[in-house]
């Protein structure tokens, strides 16, 4: 325990002891929460919601921890700010991670599933064209909307071109937004594009467009986001992220209960500034696989890592094992009586 030396000559005593207690009345007063620079690509995957989420679900937020939300279009950037420290998570796919791990030799362990896509039972992602192109080899030289080279949608487009007949270089991709690949399809800058919930939906009211394929044409299910982090963040702060996560935890299952969901949904649509209608398939089997621990499953993500290494769209597979980690998702669920 830490005292104060008291000197002999009064004065300079009174001064001394002055400081100690200033020293020890910050020394006993409660640290400021940590911050987490969470990144994220759109608001379905739920984080820039998380400041707004009632307090009851989100009991450590303020405490231990806060949130700051930062948009990057895909898991491109992401890594890139992931590698440069700009940001603590991470929202990264099967691609990036073996890309990243085999490429650059990063350290990165997957630790959160966000949500994983064309599971069945449950919605897929779909690649939507003009009713002009028939089949996928009428997009030989065509440009095709994609949100960023290195994400999901990218590799299963190449991966189903290239059983097609069209390799790299037969088809121009479009970066764009999520957003803005619907509106781009329909004034024919593209003449296909991925279209992820809700667009789809949206689409499918249009005339003159139709589905071509689904990205889980290209490798079955997919864990397709996930959150990451540096195995060096995670153990260091490993106490506040078991309270982000039981928090998180029981917001997904708030979330997905029927009877409290549009709640959730509202806070959505608010974030998004689109009509609460916009969002009503979330959260049910309309939406893609919210596992509601967010718990990763390591044989479809290694599946994933193996096809993609298979495909050519990632230099070299990865042992899952060494670059999931379950333990936070599973004692957060533990303290919650979820697990």
């Amino acid at each position: 325990m830490w005292t104060c030396p008291l000197p002999r000559k009064r004065h300079i005593a009174w001064a001394l002891l002055a400081s100690c207690a200033i020293a020890l009345a910050a020394a006993s007063g409660s640290a400021e929460p940590f911050k987490i620079k969470l990144q994220y690509a759109s608001t379905s995957q739920l984080v820039p919601i998380i400041p707004l989420a009632p307090k009851e679900l989100y009991k450590h937020y303020g405490k231990s921890y806060t949130v700051e939300p930062i948009f990057m279009a895909g898991a491109g950037p992401a890594l890139t700010a992931y590698a440069a420290n700009e940001v603590h998570i991470a929202t990264l796919n099967p691609q990036s991670i073996a890309n990243a791990v085999a490429t650059a030799k990063l350290d990165i362990t997957a630790f959160v599933q966000v949500f994983s896509t064309d599971v069945p039972g449950h919605a897929s992602s779909q690649f939507w064209a003009l009713d002009t192109i028939k089949k996928i080899e009428d997009l030989r030289g065509r440009p095709v909307g994609i949100n960023t080279r290195g994400s999901t949608p990218e590799a299963g487009a190449r991966i189903v071109f290239a059983r097609h007949g069209l390799k790299d270089g037969d088809w121009q991709p479009v970066e764009l937004p999520f957003p803005a690949n619907l509106p781009a399809l329909e004034s024919k800058r593209v003449d296909a594009a991925i279209l992820v919930l809700p667009f789809n939906l949206l689409a499918a009211k249009k005339p003159g467009l139709h589905p071509l394929f689904a990205v889980g044409d290209a490798f079955g299910p997919s864990e397709s986001v996930l959150w990451t982090a540096k195995p060096e963040f995670l153990a260091k702060n490993r106490a506040m992220l078991v309270d982000f996560i039981e928090d998180h935890i029981r917001f997904r299952h708030w979330a997905l209960n029927p009877a409290t969901r549009m709640d959730a949904i509202k806070l959505i649509a608010q974030v998004d500034k689109r009509p609460v209608e916009t969002y009503e398939y979330m959260f049910t089997d309309k939406d893609q696989f919210r596992h509601p621990n967010g718990l990763i499953n390591k044989d479809r993500f290694q599946k994933n890592v193996n096809d993609l290494a298979a495909a050519g769209t990632a230099p070299a597979t990865i042992d899952a094992n060494k670059h999931i980690d379950v333990s936070i998702v599973n004692e957060a669920a533990a303290r919650l009586g979820t697990h």
